[in-house]
């Protein structure tokens, strides 16, 4: 058995051994649900950092950096800048309530600032989106495993989902928090390590801008989307996500929450440069390649030495499961609290919503592994989620943030016209926009308009005009 082979299969089981060993200190659903609210500033660093290193930091950007140069850098660049928002205004003021009136997840919030309705709809939205993210989480952990074993991408999915599953849902937030302290050594180290060789072998960066003539501009790539366009999609998604906000809600005080999540942003920045560099290494010394997304795996097992791609694919195997385990949480836990206790079981004890948690993140994560024969490409199956979370969600939580009575008949009509923007651009253009206008940014400005008009319809009919 090669080194490769190995060290992921130790890796597995170690995750596992850690999340089953983690579970037994679980004392009810606070602790799956928010790690107890008692995670420090290193623990939320270590998870929030984890959490936003998955299949598209690594696969996909790795992928964009070969087809469009120094322009991928904002794929994961993006999203460090929409956590330092998280960290410094959105966190805050989202912890202050949730610690108030035990709140557990966005829809918690949600329901709160307007209504149970909202909650439902809300939560029927991200589910629609969170699949497809699980999806391409797997995706990416599937082709490592094909990489190091030649296995195909049903089977090396399977394995992935199976570890993955085992320990989450064990142990929920309390033990991913564990977890991802080991885990983000591993992706930092093994990618910092493979990023400087991988430089090496192809020539240097002389060699390197050589090789990517045409692609050395940061601010635009290929396409139009690519580049700075990506911070008006990503930006958003990282400090309004499901999953982040209520990994949010588990830190101690404000300033572990503010000190955890500045740090992780900061990291995720000067993590970002990493990908960049290894994709375009891979432009400049591969051959051509059938799919962009075959860069990451294909330079780690030929372009660097094998102790240092058996050490980085086990990083990227690490950033695949951190994310999909990530998703797995929002996924499980937001149906299990606004779904299954307000409209399925509204009297479910402690112990049932514990037990409702754990059935739901199995049954999600089956659904992801189905998936990975729907979506094809990480990159697809993370538009597909960052694009509808941010639409749903966007303009509903930012209006609690700066109105002191945010309109419910408002927020629905935001989510619904955004929602509809969304497809009906996507449709129409093919899924490009136009121009640097993404569908996303139009259905944001749909949503924002609804928002507008509806709000002054209701202040109209409230003071009877």
């Amino acid at each position: 058995m090669s080194i490769y082979a190995l060290l992921l299969a130790a890796w597995c089981l170690a995750q596992v051994v850690v999340g089953i060993w983690i579970s037994r200190r679980l004392r009810g659903s606070a602790d799956f649900f928010v790690a107890g609210r008692n995670l420090s500033s290193s623990a939320i660093f270590a998870t929030f950092l984890a959490a936003n290193i998955g299949a598209g930091s690594t696969v996909a950007a790795t992928g964009y950096a070969y087809e469009h140069g120094l322009a991928a850098w904002w794929w994961n660049g993006s999203a460090g800048l929409g956590t330092l928002v998280l960290a410094f205004w959105v966190g805050p003021r989202l912890w202050r309530a949730a610690q108030q009136h035990n709140l557990y997840t966005v829809g918690d919030y949600l329901a709160f600032r307007y209504n149970e309705g909202l909650r439902g709809l809300t939560a029927f939205f991200i589910w629609l989106g969170s699949f497809w993210i699980l999806s391409g989480q797997l995706i990416g952990a599937a082709a490592v495993l094909h990489v190091v074993f030649g296995w195909p991408a049903w089977f090396g999915g399977l394995v992935a989902t199976g570890t993955v599953t085992i320990y989450f849902a064990a142990g929920g937030l309390l033990a991913s928090s564990w977890v991802h302290r080991v885990q983000i050594v591993v992706i930092v180290a093994g990618f910092l390590l493979a990023a400087v060789l991988a430089m090496s072998t192809a020539g240097g960066w002389e060699a390197i801008a050589a090789a990517n003539d045409g692609q050395m501009n940061f601010l635009r790539g290929r396409t139009p989307n690519m580049g700075w366009p990506l911070l008006l999609l990503l930006g958003p998604s990282f400090f309004l996500s499901p999953g982040l906000v209520q990994r949010a809600f588990a830190a101690r005080d404000v300033h572990h929450l503010r000190r955890g999540i500045a740090f992780s942003g900061l990291a995720l920045m000067a993590f970002a440069a990493l990908p960049v560099a290894i994709g375009m290494a891979a432009h400049a010394y591969l051959p051509p390649l059938d799919r962009a997304e075959l860069a990451l795996p294909e330079m780690l097992r030929h372009g660097v030495p094998a102790w240092v791609g058996a050490f980085a694919l086990a990083a990227v195997f690490a950033a695949e499961l951190s994310s999909a385990d990530a998703v797995l949480f929002m996924l499980s836990t937001s149906g299990a609290r606004d779904l299954y206790a307000r409209y399925v079981r509204r009297s479910a004890t402690d112990e049932q919503q514990l037990a409702a948690v754990r059935f739901i993140a199995v049954a999600a994560a089956v659904i992801g592994y189905v998936l990975i024969f729907v979506v094809g490409t990480v990159g697809g199956a993370l538009q597909v989620f960052y694009s509808v979370m941010v639409v749903s969600l966007f303009v509903p939580i930012l209006a609690t943030l700066v109105l002191k009575s945010p309109s419910a008949p408002a927020a629905y009509a935001s989510v619904v016209s955004g929602i509809v923007a969304l497809f009906l651009v996507a449709w129409l253009t093919g899924g490009k926009g136009y121009g640097w206008a993404s569908p996303v940014f139009v259905a944001l400005l749909a949503s924002v308009a609804a928002f507008g008009l509806a709000s002054l319809g209701n202040a109209g009919r409230a003071r009877g005009i």
